[in-house]
């Protein structure tokens, strides 16, 4: 009997003694488990709060550019990464479990707290250069077919830097013409054996005066009909300084491939002259990205000075090729009286003639492009217009539309391709800006405001536990 009592006592001892352990380490493992299930619930939550931020897009944008950027300004006068943060926690805060209660109404060993937040880097729209809104752009336009694109926009511009006709300085040649008819001349014309002073008179100088008129004034088939829309530069991405990131993701460098898709983006995007659109601040955005003028009408000129240098650099490489219009130039330069006098002045008197002949086509060719017609890049003896004889009254014979080859936004599309491509990317900058602004509820909208990426850092503790970190880089996806 007293043996059998012995050995219940050490069995009580050994299941104690053994309990004990088995209970500690059921204890450490729930500990661990909870441990492991708050941290795991914090990163959740980190998740779901930067993705719920990262859902704030701006909408206008998105659905007008099909750009997703969070506006760090939420439609405020002021934009700052702080209003970013104040979201990211009230949104931690909501999905995380602040009481002791969990959701069957009995206590729950998993509440915890947030210490702190904070957004520790980020990168904007506007960062290096606009890098950024590049990239973006550039997911965007994933689904294009790039070769197609690339020989399509291509083409024209290999063909322009073969003639030539955008590095010849024709205003050079017109200069050159008008000093020596200018100067004034001698010669014994009556035989007494004294010199004469001659004045060279252009048969052509009707033509050649008009050239102070504007070639908008020439060219345009109704002036009236010009967009007189116009903006405050000042107030856009290009003119101010820019709110920069932290330089989190801001690197982006584009190939040829890219670049042709980048443009094919301002294409898509923007409106010009005779595609306008009515929900555009201007309405020449294709002009602006080009010239970057504070109006629509100095736009639109600046696209048409620069393409009547581009005609007449053609129009004179062809004339100086064509022999018969050679020969009408020389008869009627040996009508001026000058001439008469001097022989030797002919060839000065014959260059002025071809010179305003070629102007007179040049114009003649940008009204054509500017209501919808075609102009061929080299012109050929079918393709040209103009008689000498029309030349001298050449604003009575312009004929609308029609011809065959580029049409303006053909020539345009070329122009934007061989400006520079940070001028192009500030300036469509410009242009998103103006046309957000114009939407309810954007009017301070700026695209240095414009979140693409950001890393944030959450600090939370639990009951019984050290406080612990979490952190996350978050950007939009594309594609």
């Amino acid at each position: 009997m007293q043996l059998k009592s012995q050995a219940n006592g050490y069995l009580t001892v050994y299941l104690s003694l053994s309990m004990t352990v088995i209970l500690s380490l059921i204890l450490a493992l729930l500990s661990g488990a909870r441990i492991g299930a708050v941290k795991m619930k914090t990163e959740l939550v980190s998740d779901i709060s930067m993705n719920s931020v990262l859902g704030e897009y701006n909408r206008e944008l998105f659905d007008r550019y099909g750009l997703l950027f969070l506006d760090d300004s939420y439609g405020s006068k002021s934009g700052s990464i702080k209003n970013v943060e104040e979201h990211l926690a009230d949104y931690f805060r909501k999905n995380f479990e602040l009481t002791d209660k969990g959701i069957t109404g009995r206590k729950t060993y998993m509440s915890a707290k947030l210490l702190e937040s904070g957004i520790t880097g980020y990168s904007v729209a506007s960062d290096n250069g606009g890098a950024v809104l590049k990239r973006q752009i550039l997911s965007y336009m994933e689904g294009d077919a790039i070769g197609k694109i690339v020989k399509n926009v291509s083409k024209n511009v290999d063909d322009l830097n073969k003639t030539g006709y955008d590095s010849t300085d024709f205003q050079k040649k017109v200069n050159k013409n008008n000093s020596e008819i200018s100067e004034t001349y001698s010669a014994d014309t009556d035989g007494d054996g004294e010199d004469e002073e001659i004045d060279i008179d252009n048969p052509a100088q009707s033509v050649a005066s008009k050239r102070r008129l504007g070639i908008l004034t020439l060219a345009a088939p109704d002036m009236s009909k010009i967009s007189s829309a116009a903006i405050n530069s000042d107030l856009y991405a290009s003119h101010r300084s820019l709110s920069k990131g932290t330089g989190l993701d801001d690197k982006f460098s584009m190939g040829a491939s890219e670049k042709a898709l980048f443009n094919e983006y301002i294409f898509e995007k923007t409106s010009c002259y005779g595609a306008e659109k009515d929900d555009s601040r201007l309405k020449y955005e294709l002009e602006y990205i080009y010239a970057g003028k504070d109006s629509d009408y100095k736009n639109l000129e600046k696209v048409a000075e620069k393409l009547l240098l581009w005609r007449e650099a053609s129009n004179f490489a062809y004339i100086m090729t064509d022999k018969s219009k050679l020969a009408e130039a020389e008869a009627l330069a040996l009508t001026a009286s000058a001439v008469i006098a001097m022989p030797e002045l002919c060839e000065i008197v014959k260059t002025a003639i071809i010179l305003s002949w070629t102007f007179a086509e040049s114009v003649s060719d940008l009204h054509i492009l500017l209501t919808g017609g075609k102009v061929p890049l080299v012109k050929t003896a079918k393709s040209w217009r103009l008689s000498l004889e029309a030349m001298l009254s050449f604003g009575d014979h312009l004929k609308d539309g029609g011809g065959s080859g580029l049409k303006y936004e053909d020539y345009l599309r070329m122009l934007i391709l061989t400006e520079n491509d940070g001028k192009k990317t500030m300036r469509l900058m410009d242009v998103i800006e103006m046309n957000v602004r114009s939407t309810k509820g954007n009017d301070s909208f700026k695209i240095d405001n414009c979140i693409d990426a950001f890393k944030a850092d959450f600090k939370a503790s639990s009951r019984g536990m050290k406080s612990f970190e979490v952190d996350r880089i978050y950007s939009y996806e594309m594609g």
